[in-house]
């Protein structure tokens, strides 16, 4: 028979081997297939291969062969089935077995049952080997063939699409949520609350002022007391722990990093993303991005389609679901992702060509409770207006010098919505990210600290463009409010769970961040800027 077919022999036919036997020298195949050259094959055999980052991801990543070929070049090396899912669709039932995010993360999918064994499908032997054992737990004997990786994702979340959708809308614990939290009762306390101000500002107004002054002296002298200690780090050790490379860190020491993208609605951006994807310096065979919109995004689906893309660069759709933010297609996109260290960037980031390889030796240096490394941020368009000045100036303060003061203090740090880079494994732990939340950020911040992690500031910058109109600003800054106010609901439905988590300290950390940020805003809009009840004063 020959293997290197666009089907799977029969019962009668030879069935496809089981994968147990080391593999010959694949590269070296190549070679005597003259579909290598010597003299690269050479070069590869020199080359410092991270032990992450396997032939495969070096000859994709260098564009030397195409995934679906390499399949097919790995079926007829090892003499094995290689499969076209197009004639010869697998069973639902045994993907539903394994589950569809497990078969995606491990580059897997279950076939059929074929002379006694579950045939597993795989792009490439390393994802078959490294999860044979698992695999074999839930299916007992096992056969190996090969099958079109696009093929194979298409299969899966097509298949099982409302159970991904579901899975990525719900990956947070219900009590870490806010898709539970009843907003009809926080709309009749704020306005009760708002009443109760109106009635005893009406009919004791002394009494009121004074309440609120008292409480507003309080939140205020607290918030600039953490302003004021953060402000004292910085003076006293620098902005953040210098960071010097010993040496340069060489190919061997480097985990794959995964990098999502969130894209929406983008059209002239997308050439500015590329060129500075393509600038960083990190080996491409360890460095996957995915570009991720969504499915009825016709915009950014035109202008990645006249786009060509790198080989270590994809794009997936997220399907339509009950809600559609940003954290649903993290969620969704992190099933696809197969590095130990994931991050993620917005479409308009620059960020600086060695990032990735100081945050790869950041996690490699520091102690596994490290969960998280957030970059400072900074704009590349700060000269533009006033308004854009001013977005500078509260970004360098807040990036350079009160979260890493808020991170030294161990306090929970209200992270950025980019240049954030996760262990993957204690990402999945928490449940990636609240998708229903606007401020996934400061809540996944907050989550980290609850599980026993804490976050470093990384002295490497992203330059982003800052708002410089009115009106998208004012919704922006009304987005983050409500996201505090959402994220403190949240954590505070059981306010004593959350001082056990926590701790004195931590739990103190969340009132302040949070709530008294939120009062401060309450109090200027009810005293005004000359400090007269209701007098106006100008949006924060």
């Amino acid at each position: 028979m020959n293997h290197y077919t666009r089907s799977f022999p029969t019962d009668a036919q030879q069935a496809p081997g089981t994968g147990d036997r080391d593999p010959p020298d694949f590269l070296a195949f190549l070679v005597e297939a003259n579909l290598l050259p010597l003299a690269t094959y050479l070069q590869l055999q020199n080359r410092a291969l991270d032990g992450k980052a396997s032939e495969s991801d070096t000859l994709i990543s260098l564009g030397l062969i195409e995934p679906t070929r390499l399949a097919q070049l790995h079926a007829e090396h090892l003499a094995e089935g290689y499969i076209d899912l197009t004639h010869f669709p697998p069973n639902p039932d045994l993907l539903k077995i394994l589950g569809p995010a497990t078969a995606l993360q491990m580059g897997v999918l279950p076939w059929r049952l074929n002379t006694g064994a579950t045939v597993i499908l795989t792009d490439r032997s390393e994802h078959y080997d490294q999860n044979q054992a698992y695999l074999r737990q839930i299916f007992g004997p096992l056969r190996r063939a090969f099958a079109c990786p696009d093929q194979m994702r298409s299969y899966i979340t097509t298949t099982e699409e409302t159970t991904l959708i579901h899975r990525a809308e719900h990956r947070v614990a219900a009590r870490e949520s806010c898709r539970d939290l009843n907003f009809k009762i926080l709309h009749i306390a704020l306005w009760s609350l708002i009443a109760v101000v109106i009635l005893t500002s009406a009919f004791a107004p002394a009494i009121t002022f004074l309440t609120f002054a008292l409480w507003r002296t309080l939140t205020l002298t607290a918030n600039m007391a953490l302003k004021l200690t953060t402000a004292i780090l910085f003076l006293h050790r620098g902005a953040m722990a210098s960071f010097k490379y010993k040496n340069r860190a060489t190919d061997t020491a480097l985990p794959k990093i995964s990098i999502m993208v969130p894209l929406l609605k983008e059209s002239a951006i997308v050439s500015h993303l590329l060129t500075h994807l393509r600038q960083l310096d990190y080996p491409k065979n360890l460095l996957q991005v995915i570009l991720v919109m969504e499915r009825d995004d016709i915009t950014t689906a035109k202008t990645l389609a006249g786009t060509k893309l790198p080989p270590w660069i994809t794009a997936i759709d997220v399907p339509r679901g009950t809600i559609k933010t940003k954290p649903r297609a993290l969620n969704y996109a992190l099933d696809h992702c197969r590095g130990s260290i994931i991050g993620v960037y917005d479409a308009e980031d620059a960020p600086e060509p060695d990032q990735l390889r100081k945050v790869a030796r950041r996690f490699a240096e520091s102690d596994e409770k490290l969960a998280c490394v957030q970059g400072t941020l900074d704009f590349y368009n700060s000269r533009t207006n006033w308004l854009s000045r001013c977005f500078s100036i509260e970004y360098a303060t807040w990036f350079r010098i009160i979260l890493p003061g808020l991170a030294r203090l161990r306090l929970p740090v209200p992270l950025g919505g980019t240049t954030l880079f996760f262990r993957r494994h204690i990402l999945e732990e928490l449940g990636g990210w609240d998708s229903h939340n606007v401020t996934e950020d400061a809540d996944i911040g907050i989550r980290l600290t609850r599980f026993g992690y804490h976050t470093e500031l990384l002295p490497t910058v992203t330059l982003e463009e800052a708002n410089c109109r009115g009106w998208p600003w004012i919704r922006q800054r009304s987005r983050w409010l409500k996201g505090y106010a959402v994220t403190w609901a949240v954590h505070m439905r059981a306010p004593k769970t959350l001082l056990r988590d926590m701790g004195l300290w931590q739990f103190f950390g969340v009132q302040l961040l949070f709530a008294g940020t939120l009062s401060q805003f309450f109090w200027r809009l009810y005293f005004g800027p000359s400090g007269w009840p209701f007098s106006p004063c100008p949006i924060p």
